[in-house]
């Protein structure tokens, strides 16, 4: 179980910083911010993967599909901090 945490952590981290590096600008975010970013663009991925028929319920997403919806999640984040 911990172990689980862990790797899912780890993960966030790397999908959020290569989504963080993707996109043009700069992201004044830190590190837990970066996680929680690639945590919810793999969620946000493995949605819009199902909603494509790309991903069935209850299969992970991949390492592209997480990117793609880190760098939604981004977009959208840019847009709240421009509103605000």
């Amino acid at each position: 179980m911990l172990m689980e945490i862990l790797v899912t952590l780890l993960v966030g981290l790397v999908v959020g910083a290569i989504a963080r590096f993707i996109m043009p600008g700069a992201q004044p975010m830190g590190w837990i911010a970066t996680i929680l970013l690639g945590i919810g663009g793999a969620f946000v991925g493995g949605l819009g993967g199902q909603a494509l028929g790309l991903y069935k319920v209850g299969e992970p997403v991949g390492w592209i599909g997480a990117i793609v919806g880190a760098l939604i999640l981004l977009v959208i984040y840019r847009l709240i901090k421009r509103a605000g």
